[in-house]
């Protein structure tokens, strides 16, 4: 499983990072999928980053303000939020899945990453 961290709570306008790193395995052979749920929603895919740092695809709703990258050699991957928003917060998952199902033209889709963490909550609020 993965282990997230970096959240908390920002003013809007404000920037966080977050990491996850995974617990057991490499992230070497697999796209990172970022994901965030919110109490009472569907889990929502974020962005998504392929094994060798290609096919990068964002949600609409984050496109411009959120940036995914990853580190291999550190075995971490990474999610830049700027110019947050109170409906940017929830809980923000990371999972992994074969690159095949990160795709460059549609954010990930939870059903087909594993391995997911237990979350780091973001609150963005005045």
């Amino acid at each position: 499983h993965f282990v997230e961290s970096g959240g908390g709570w920002v003013q809007p306008g404000g920037s966080l990072r977050l990491s996850c790193a995974p617990s057991g395995f490499t992230l070497d052979h697999y796209a990172v999928g970022w994901f965030r749920h919110v109490p009472g929603k569907e889990r929502e895919g974020v962005s998504c980053i392929r094994s060798g740092g290609t096919s990068i695809a964002y949600a609409d709703s984050v496109k411009g303000r959120f940036t995914v990258s990853r580190d291999n050699a550190k075995n971490t991957a990474f999610l830049q939020m700027n110019s947050l928003k109170p409906e940017d917060t929830a809980v923000y998952l990371c999972a992994v899945a074969p690159d095949y199902y990160c795709s460059a033209y549609v954010p990930p889709a939870p059903d087909d990453f594993d391995f997911w963490g237990q979350g780091t909550h973001v609150t963005v609020s005045s």
